[in-house]
């Protein structure tokens, strides 16, 4: 089995992205002094070097990487090494063109960004292959050398291409896939607009049509997209396996719903040796710190709950967005360990020294341009020390208190045109009912809808418009065997091929909620309804409701107006041992919370009122001991209550009863026992 932590590190991982080929090497020896006085164990090096270590076909220099990675062992910081297939070279565009990728409408991208690859390109795959081999042979026994970086945040910014290789590479994909043209006709359902083909040949990607094309051929090409890109990734793979065993193989993942959305990152966990991820705050007007637990949650979800890695987050302010905000004093820290809490074995950053040139010189470093006499390098170097504090947290796991339910293909699918509402969007709902669970200082592990899920009290499902009758089958068992489920609507409507379920819908959760839906009614933008209930309870909606009729669900919660008044809205269901609900609105805040409270109720999970909003508060466990991270992401002091008596890590102190937690700071208390 390949090793899954890095090697030979043994305390967190802190640092970042280190491009030494950025600058003269009289410089080298100041960054290494540098990253020894902030307390760095390790820098990713090499991500984007491919046309420095292979100047011309077949004509490599090494030099210079020899003397950076012997510069860094002497300093005692490990190193995760790329591969630099993320940017072939200029000369080898050149001689292969038809390697930069082709878009839906037939434009061929140009050269000078990055990622720009078509997947399904022979010669580059060679030539990834062959880059890849060099640096495995020269240096897959280095002593410095704690884990491999193959590639880059893959799927951004491109996802998929579209061009005449692409397109025999997906007719082969279909034969492997569906078995025959008739497989494909029945899947896509392609008797609807004379769709229907006689051979595989007459396949082409899904390039731009002059109205809504086949649905079924748009979501299998994002499947076959995300599954060519995973093979270049593990021809990759093996070869560092075979020669470099013994050393973890991973990619950053963007496993935000905020930033990647083309991934399949439950396929993509499987492949790496190693969960790691790359975390950017975006700053829309949410609170920032919530979308980062959710990011945490589902990274360490991807890596079926084992400890996992933050290889890049920011400094300050990033610069790739309207407006890029500087990070507030202290936020870095909090940031950082919010990860740390959800299950990373480190914090690393996007990069040590800022650029000077080229299109991310605005974005914030570890080594901000105005040196060491700056507010982030004192913070940086503050960070460091507090990190390597917390050497015995390495190891053990976050402990999750409910499930959401999530799955990217649904999602894909969900997205694609022609739906009954466009203010109806999945990322919106999985956001806010997880900002509801987190408003409740409850701990979310993300699930696949196919998972166990038999060690939740409480299962969410937020927006999953395509489930496979496996995956409704399994929810059903879940709550007849005791389970609490939450699910939201238009969920269960159709199958792995975004074919509607035979009969009504909910379709494949008609029978766990014990109700039908004889019709959508989105409602236009503006609208709202009232809903009433026999607590008195009078919520609003907006965006969807839907006609209801309970086959064995009891209402909760009724339309007072609108076009479906006097109707079910929220629907709770005694099936077996448990109970499922169901909401077919979009609940305002309030609304949900309360929602939320009563389905938490019913899978008897004790509220924390005694917790104060935005104080995040979550437990790490293993054999070193248990772990509580609290957070305090307001201006105003906290106290928190614990559990038991113990030791905090950040200054020294014993703690027990509540613990006081400064505005703005963090504390990590090892507990007793």
């Amino acid at each position: 089995m390949p090793e899954t932590t890095p090697r030979g590190l043994t305390r967190l991982a802190f640092g970042g992205d280190y491009n030494p080929e950025q600058w003269p090497e009289s410089v080298w020896q100041e960054d290494v002094r540098l990253m020894r006085e902030a307390g760095v164990t390790m820098v990713s090096v090499g991500i984007f070097s491919w046309a420095l270590l292979e100047p011309s076909p077949g004509s490599y220099d090494f030099g210079w990487l020899d003397r950076v990675l012997a510069l860094l062992h002497e300093n005692g910081i490990r190193v995760d090494l790329g591969t630099p297939t993320v940017v072939p070279p200029a000369w080898f565009y050149r001689a292969h063109p038809e390697a930069l990728p082709v878009t839906a409408e037939g434009v061929r991208y140009e050269f000078g960004s990055r990622g720009a690859i078509c997947h399904s390109n022979a010669d580059y795959r060679a030539a990834a292959a062959s880059i890849t081999t060099k640096l495995a042979e020269r240096y897959g026994n280095h002593p410095a050398l704690a884990m491999w970086h193959v590639h880059n945040e893959y799927g951004v910014p491109v996802s998929a291409c579209y061009c005449d290789s692409c397109a025999a590479h997906f007719r082969r994909w279909l034969a492997d896939t569906h078995g025959s043209v008739e497989a494909v006709n029945e899947a896509w359902g392609t008797a609807f607009w004379g769709q229907r083909y006689t051979g595989l040949d007459q396949i082409n990607p899904p390039r731009a049509t002059p109205t809504v094309g086949n649905p079924g051929q748009a979501l299998d090409y994002k499947r076959f997209a995300d599954a060519t890109i995973r093979e270049n990734f593990r021809a990759e793979r093996d070869i560092l396996h075979r020669l470099s065993p013994g050393v973890p193989v991973t990619t950053n993942f963007m496993t935000a719903l905020s930033q990647c959305d083309s991934m399949d990152y439950w396929a993509w966990g499987r492949e790496v040796d190693l969960v790691t991820n790359d975390h950017y705050l975006i700053t829309d007007g949410r609170r920032t710190h919530v979308n980062l637990a959710m990011a945490a949650d589902i990274t360490r979800s991807v890596a079926g709950g084992a400890p996992w890695l933050l290889l890049e987050h920011s400094t300050s302010g990033v610069n790739w967005q309207p407006r890029n905000p500087a990070k507030a004093p202290g936020q870095m820290a909090r940031n950082s360990l919010a990860h740390v809490a959800r299950g990373s074995d480190g914090a690393m950053f996007f990069q040590w020294r800022q650029s000077r040139r080229g299109a991310e010189k605005f974005h914030s470093a570890m080594l901000p341009h105005g040196g060491t006499d700056t507010r982030v390098w004192r913070e940086v170097a503050e960070l460091g020390a507090t990190v390597g504090s917390l050497a015995a947290v390495q190891g053990t796991r976050t402990e999750a208190d409910v499930a959401l339910l999530w799955d990217w293909p649904s999602w894909w699918a969900q997205n694609l045109a022609w739906r009954p509402s466009e203010d109806h969007d999945p990322r919106e709902r999985a956001d806010s009912f997880y900002e509801a669970l987190y408003d409740r200082h409850l701990t979310v592990d993300f699930a696949h809808p196919e998972a166990d899920l038999s060690k939740y009290p409480l299962v969410v499902v937020p927006a999953l418009y395509l489930m496979t009758e496996a995956a409704g089958n399994n929810v059903r068992e879940y709550v007849e065997n005791g389970g609490t489920l939450l699910v939201s609507y238009f969920s269960g409507i159709v199958d792995e091929q975004d074919a509607v379920h035979e009969g009504a819908y909910p379709g494949a959760l008609r029978e766990v909620l014990g109700l039908t839906v004889e019709e959508f009614s989105p409602l236009l933008r503006g609208e709202r309804v009232r809903l009433t209930g026999p607590d008195g309870s009078e919520p609003t909606g907006d965006v969807w409701t839907e006609f209801v009729v309970p086959r064995g669900a009891d209402t909760v919660w009724t339309y007072a107006d609108g076009l479906t008044a006097g109707r079910p809205a929220v629907t709770r269901h005694r099936l077996g041992e448990g109970t499922a609900w169901y909401v077919s609105t979009r609940l305002d805040a309030q609304g949900l919370d309360v929602l939320i409270g009563r389905a938490a109720d019913d899978a008897r999970i004790a509220p924390r009122a005694d917790l104060p909003r935005d104080v995040e508060v979550v437990r790490r466990s293993g054999e070193s001991g248990s772990f509580l991270f609290v957070i305090n992401h307001t201006v105003s002091d906290a106290k928190v209550p614990l559990d038991a008596p113990g030791t905090e890590l950040l200054t020294g102190e014993r703690a027990a009863g509540r613990l006081a937690v400064p505005a703005g700071a963090v504390r990590v208390v090892r507990l007793d026992g």
